[in-house]
């Protein structure tokens, strides 16, 4: 029988790490770290302070740790009712072990892959605040300006294919070799996919 984890979560809006005004890569990989455990046959139940407080009250373990300090108590996590770790979110490592499966090969997504990850994001998106976070963030984890450089490189490509994509395409179909009379067509009608997917009849005048 598989082992059972608990993790009381302190006070958030969501245990993802992404639903706030910017990426917490420290939730994104304990989530993603939880989403392997349970995909291993381990039942994981996690509890957030915000909306499940009843559950941290009912739990003897847990209202012991927070009548001492709140902070240095939460995250916590149980496996098999027994506390393992406070204060922090444990590895994927720690968590198998504790769960009794095979400890994985360790993984390249640390906090400052994900902080390159996260700047590409904030180029994709347009968003300046997200940037100056992340650029910030990622400088304090020690990321060199070259790597920094590489995301954002990457992102551009990435964010001006379609672009240059869509442009390529309305040249092409709107070529012509001269003067186009007024009320005239510039090519023929053409047959086309759906922008929503499927196929659109050739004079339907609507992309979906």
């Amino acid at each position: 029988m598989m082992a059972s984890i608990q993790v009381f979560d302190p006070a958030m809006c969501c245990s993802t790490g992404v639903c706030g005004p910017s990426v917490d890569p420290k939730l994104v990989r304990f989530a993603a770290d939880l989403e392997w455990v349970k995909n291993q046959g381990v039942n994981v139940l996690r509890f957030n302070l915000s909306q499940q407080p009843a559950d941290f009250v009912a739990d003897a373990d847990v209202k012991a740790a927070l009548e001492v300090s709140v902070e240095e108590s939460l995250p916590l996590v149980k496996v098999e009712g027994k506390v393992k770790s406070k204060g922090r979110y444990p590895s994927r490592a720690e968590l198998a072990e504790w769960a009794g499966l095979a400890i994985p090969e360790p993984g390249i997504y640390s906090d400052a892959v994900a902080e390159l990850v996260a700047i590409g994001a904030a180029i994709a998106s347009n968003c300046e605040p997200c940037f100056k976070y992340h650029f910030d963030r990622a400088r304090k984890l020690g990321v060199s300006n070259e790597d920094m450089l590489s995301a954002v490189a990457t992102a551009k490509a990435v964010k001006e294919t379609p672009a240059a994509s869509i442009l390529s395409l309305a040249e092409r179909l709107l070529a012509t070799k001269g003067p186009v009379p007024v009320g005239t067509r510039r090519f023929a009608p053409v047959a086309s996919e759906a922008c929503c997917g499927g196929s659109a009849p050739a004079n339907s005048g609507a992309c979906c």
